[in-house]
């Protein structure tokens, strides 16, 4: 008996349905181009929305949706491509980079050939050279070694004979040519050498006497610059002297420059 009364209900609930059909969206193409007309493009018509020209249900072309179509711009570089310019300015150099190991010596190369002639030389450079000295006062020799000093200037030509130390240095390397005079002293032994530096060259040797004579040495040298000529006694056992006074002069010691190594 209870079903009765849920079937009626539940047939008064259908009814409308049947009779009247599911609810339906009532938005239709009218309703879109209304949408549409309430907001415009700057490329739509100026007539304002709901002109008596076009109607709502007619099918004109703004009531379908316009697609904006995707513009993407091209540029051709190659028209844009100006001309190749002028080569700039040269920078600022660089830092020196550290400095690398030396390179092994190269082959010799060829003789080139001969140069012109060169400026003259250093005025100051004299190539000539020449000394004359002497003695007045006789030399008894009182040490092993003495070097012989001279106390008369004949000739001293650019002062290279020293009369203090008694040398004689070489400024102009070249072939030179000495002489040494000496009077011997009676019952006493002469025994000289003329050195070249610390070498002795030649000697100068008399035996001793009742009578004195002149004794004579004399050599050609090859000398090189800053070469230092002088003379000097040798004591023996024996007395060794030369005799001289003061009014004449035994003793002469004399050299020149015969050919410059520079020529």
């Amino acid at each position: 008996m209870e079903t009765v009364p849920r079937r009626v209900h539940l047939a008064f609930l259908v009814f409308p349905l049947v009779v009247f059909g599911a609810p339906r969206d009532e938005s239709g193409p009218q309703q879109f181009t209304a949408t549409l007309n309430s907001c415009r493009r700057c490329c739509d018509s100026l007539d304002a929305p709901g002109s008596s020209e076009t109607s709502p249900g007619t099918n004109s072309p703004r009531s379908v949706p316009y697609i904006i179509p995707e513009v993407r711009p091209y540029i051709n570089l190659t028209i844009l491509k100006g001309d190749k310019g002028d080569q700039g300015e040269p920078g600022i150099p660089g830092k020196w980079g550290k400095e690398g190991p030396p390179g092994e010596r190269g082959a010799q190369g060829p003789k080139g050939n001969k140069g012109q002639m060169g400026a003259p030389g250093d005025p100051c450079k004299h190539q000539y050279a020449a000394f004359s000295v002497g003695r007045k006062k006789a030399l008894h020799s009182s040490e092993g070694y003495q070097a012989l000093i001279f106390d008369t200037v004949f000739v001293n030509l650019y002062s290279h004979f020293d009369m203090f130390k008694g040398k004689f240095y070489c400024y102009v390397a070249g072939l030179y040519f000495f002489s040494l005079n000496v009077h011997t002293w009676n019952f006493k032994e002469t025994y000289m050498h003329v050195m070249r530096n610390n070498k002795e060259e030649v000697i100068l040797y008399a035996q001793p006497s009742d009578r004195s004579i002149m004794q004579s040495q004399s050599l050609m040298l090859e000398l090189q610059e800053n070469d230092e000529i002088w003379v000097r006694l040798y004591k023996r056992e024996r007395d060794n002297a030369i005799y001289s006074d003061d009014v004449d002069i035994y003793i002469t010691f004399s050299g020149y420059l015969i050919k410059p190594s520079l020529e």
